[in-house]
């Protein structure tokens, strides 16, 4: 018995194929935007690769942009298939091809929502990516006269600038490395050289920040030297100056605009795949329609349009049955070559 079973007469044929001609194009609007969206994101990394650790945060903005462009030419297709199905003989044309067009739009709605559920669901990978990316980047901060390196000072301080961050998990981070070049360090001076000599690795660190890491809103001029010692500095007390520097670390502020960003675009695409199989749904009833039409000579004359031919579970073993003699053919035509081949090997 058919599932979801629906009778059409002329009129209602012809008004499905219409409402669908205009859906269909609709749904290529939708398809662009889902690419616009992709396009968006995958700049928006690309800004900041140099701080990104790998390149498996780029799987989302790539799997909306080809979901985005297969989108707009399938139903760009469903919308010439729609147009034609009021004219019989130009609807001829398309009968052999329907079925697999159909198989084509399943999955294409498959694809919409792995993409969907991965803009959702991948935010583990772009927050070690950029734990990665920005471990390395404040390591060769000081590495001006490197050449491949020599950026990444421009690169941290515009982002701690524009994101109001500092450091990896926070203004901390730069007391563990050597921000300041050697180029610019005074080695015949006793600090410099107790410094140095008082860590194991020879580093020179220092309890203090770039300025890209002062707050603008402190009312103070900013303190970033001897960060931790309350005595260098009238008035001060480092544990409770919150103004003085940006206190947040910039991959949790990243991963918090990323993840705000990929969560509106999954949003949008399941938006998007709810669009789609709304479409799909119409066509499979259009063309169901017009193949169960008795008379085609007449066509005022009834027919009935369905989602499935039969139930799900009869569908679902039917779908397994063919599956089963597909490999059957397989092995006997396998078998049939290795028969042919033993001869001419005697």
């Amino acid at each position: 018995m058919a599932l979801l079973k629906v009778s059409f007469d002329q009129k209602r044929r012809v008004k499905l194929a219409q409402g669908l001609w205009l859906l269909n194009w609709l749904a290529v609007l939708a398809g662009t935007v889902v690419f616009g969206l992709g396009l968006f994101l995958k700049v928006e990394l690309r800004k900041r690769s140099d701080v990104m650790g790998n390149s498996e945060s780029h799987l989302v903005p790539n799997s909306l942009i080809g979901v985005g462009v297969l989108s707009c030419v399938v139903h760009a297709l469903a919308g010439k298939v729609c147009y034609d199905a009021l004219d019989p003989a130009k609807y001829a044309k398309w009968k052999p091809w329907l079925r697999p067009y159909l198989a084509a739009c399943v999955l294409l709605q498959a694809a919409l929502l792995l993409a969907a559920l991965c803009c959702l669901l991948l935010r583990g990978s772009l927050e070690s990516a950029l734990a990665l990316g920005l471990r390395q980047g404040l390591r060769f901060y000081r590495d001006t006269d490197t050449p491949g390196r020599c950026y990444m000072k421009k690169t941290i301080d515009l982002l701690q600038i524009e994101f109001r961050c500092c450091g990896n998990n926070g203004f901390r981070d730069w007391f563990e490395i050597q921000w300041i070049s050697n180029r610019y360090l005074d080695f015949s001076s006793k600090e410099v050289k107790d410094r140095i000599k008082s860590n194991v690795d020879g580093r020179y660190l220092v309890d203090g920040v770039p300025f890209s890491c002062c707050n603008p809103n402190s009312p103070r001029p900013c303190i970033q030297y001897q960060l931790t010692n309350n005595s260098a500095h009238y008035s001060y007390d480092h544990q409770t100056e919150e103004l003085n520097l940006w206190v947040r670390g910039c991959r949790a502020v990243l991963l918090g605009y990323y993840s705000s960003l990929m969560n509106s675009m999954g949003a949008v695409t399941l938006l998007v795949w709810l669009f789609d199989v709304t479409a799909t749904t119409g066509l499979r009833y259009l063309h169901t329609a017009l193949e169960s039409v008795s008379n085609p000579e007449d066509p005022e004359c009834q027919s009935e349009g369905w989602l499935l031919e039969r139930s799900v579970p009869e569908t679902w073993k039917a779908f397994l049955e063919s599956l089963k003699k597909l490999g059957k053919s397989n092995q006997v035509e396998a078998e049939g070559a290795d028969a042919e081949q033993a001869p001419e090997a005697g």
